[in-house]
């Protein structure tokens, strides 16, 4: 039964969304203005309808009411299938990063994988200046000119010609970006934002390929009709085919996950693949199961990368892909490779051989990674360019997506306590202009902020039921006066950490990324921005 403080917060989610603001007269142009303006009236109304669904959704769940798997109809009952095109066939490693750091753009697309998606989301700061950065590469990127100066070097270094599959990856569509029409005091949906601006800017007889973007945080079938008529909408703005964008999507919220099929139908002629976005995924499976103590998961680092509510939606994805001529493409390893650190750098790339080669025996097509170090061992655990035509003989339809985390990891006080100080280690990064920081050997970015966020509050709410192990093995309620007991504790062991002579600005940051990290737990904004 939800309190009245579950009520009131589940009322004010769809009003909990950040927006950046910036001055338009300086950094956007009036024909691009009157480019964007009957998009915005078309979509933006309906953008802002879907986010008012997502809170009313997430309510019933908090009530008791989850998601499930919906009646059978002609997108689960029919034959349909897409053609993968011949520029897509091999997307066995997509190499991901933010669109905003010129040098790890041109990298990545160096690297020899077979895609690369550049990020203006979860690894990249929602601030004007990171976005304005990140469009202006990309723009660079898809036409083959982006550039930066190799300090080591002493040479500036291009993107070398080669079939590399590029994905741009907007806003969630959950983002509002305001300050564009300030005479109307209206706010437009992020993601058309996003996509305009690179739609307007580009010649698609300049690309290698359709333009393709990796649509993020969906939570229901009905969504895709947004972006399948927004991708529809761009196109015809420049003349080209209806079916012209390509797109994959990540599978990243629960709700969407009973939904798969569904999505997969609305946007068949642009989808071309699914991507199990694990981290946000399970991010989305603690907010909706939040007030459930059976649903207080261990420390993150101890959960398996085979745990059941994982593996059951990995073969759920790669059955529904295959079924239709999709590719089923896998989830981040978080724990980076170190060019300095051998023992970490072993530990780091035989874990993600393990990890990928689970996904490949999943059947998956392909997965994601962050580091070049890392694309010729993901590359190769997986044995052919794709695996579409392949299926298992007994794959459950309709399987139980939320079987309960028992008997697995540890909930421990160094769990919280490592919680806590990365989630002010990550704010620290946002404030200084970083999306994704490399924190202890792992990439953190906003999806693993708000696992942790989600984490921290999951075990406060439910410290009569479930406790921590402290490192005597002693039971611990981690009530709020222990949390912030244990953000003063990381906060002074950060601030004693920092190099001699750090200023005082740098040592105001951390305080404040403390007081705003602890801030967004008690408030229990956890929704991903």
């Amino acid at each position: 039964m939800q309190t009245q403080n579950q009520e009131s917060e589940a009322k004010r989610l769809e009003f909990d969304y950040k927006s950046t603001v910036f001055d338009p007269l300086a950094a956007v142009s009036s024909d691009f203005i009157e480019f964007l303006l009957p998009l915005h009236k078309e979509f933006t109304p309906w953008q802002q309808a879907l986010i008012a669904k997502r809170a009313r959704v997430l309510a019933e769940a908090h009530r008791g009411n989850l998601p499930n798997h919906l009646p059978a109809s002609e997108a689960t009952a029919g034959t349909w299938k897409i053609e993968l095109p011949a520029w897509c066939h091999d997307q066995r490693n997509q190499m991901t990063g933010p669109g905003d750091d010129a040098e790890l753009v041109v990298k990545m697309l160096n690297s020899g994988a077979p895609g690369v998606m550049l990020d203006l989301e979860d690894s990249m700061a929602n601030e004007w200046s990171n976005l304005e950065a990140g469009i202006h590469n990309i723009l660079e990127a898809l036409r083959g000119d982006l550039t930066y100066f190799d300090k080591k070097r002493q040479k500036t270094m291009g993107i070398d010609p080669s079939g590399t599959v590029i994905w741009l990856r907007p806003r969630g569509l959950h983002m509002s970006q305001a300050g564009v029409f300030p005479d109307q005091g209206e706010k437009i949906a992020a993601p058309l934002f996003d996509m305009a601006a690179i739609v307007y800017s580009i010649d698609p007889d300049e690309l290698q390929h359709p333009l393709s973007f990796y649509i993020p945080k969906t939570e229901s079938a009905e969504e895709g009709l947004w972006w399948r008529d927004v991708f529809r909408a761009l196109a015809r703005t420049k003349g080209l085919p209806e079916d012209y964008i390509k797109c994959m999507a990540l599978v990243e919220s629960h709700p969407l996950a009973y939904q798969i099929e569904e999505f997969a139908f609305n946007l068949r002629d642009h989808l071309l693949g699914l991507n199990l976005g694990r981290w946000d995924y399970m991010a989305s499976l603690i907010h909706f199961n939040l007030y459930d103590p059976k649903w207080v998961l261990p420390d993150r680092n101890t959960i398996p990368h085979n745990v059941a509510f994982f593996q059951r939606l990995r073969d759920l994805l790669v059955e529904i892909c295959h079924k239709h001529g999709l590719l089923a493409i896998g989830g981040m390893t978080a724990l980076y490779p170190s060019r300095t650190d051998p023992d970490l750098n072993e530990r780091a790339l035989t874990i993600l051989a393990e990890d990928k080669k689970n996904e490949a025996d999943c059947l998956m097509d392909g997965a994601w990674t962050g580091h070049p170090d890392q694309n010729e061992i993901a590359v190769g655990q997986f044995p052919d360019p794709n695996q579409q035509f392949t299926r298992k003989r007994s794959v459950e339809r309709y399987p139980d997506l939320r079987p309960a985390p028992a008997g697995i990891g540890r909930i421990t006080l160094d769990g919280a306590r490592a919680a806590v100080r990365t989630v002010i280690r990550y704010r620290n990064g946002v404030l200084n202009g970083l999306g994704a920081s490399l924190l202890d050997g792992y990439m953190e970015d906003l999806a693993t902020d708000r696992i942790y966020r989600l984490m921290i509050a999951q075990r406060s709410i439910h410290r009569d039921e479930v406790k921590l192990a402290d490192a005597g093995g002693n039971p611990v309620a981690l009530t709020p006066e222990l949390v912030s007991r244990l953000f003063d504790e990381q906060l002074d062991r950060l601030l004693k950490e920092l190099p001699p002579g750090s200023g005082q600005s740098e040592i105001e940051k951390y305080r404040q990324a403390r007081r705003i990290s602890e801030e967004m737990i008690v408030r229990h904004r956890f929704n991903p921005s």
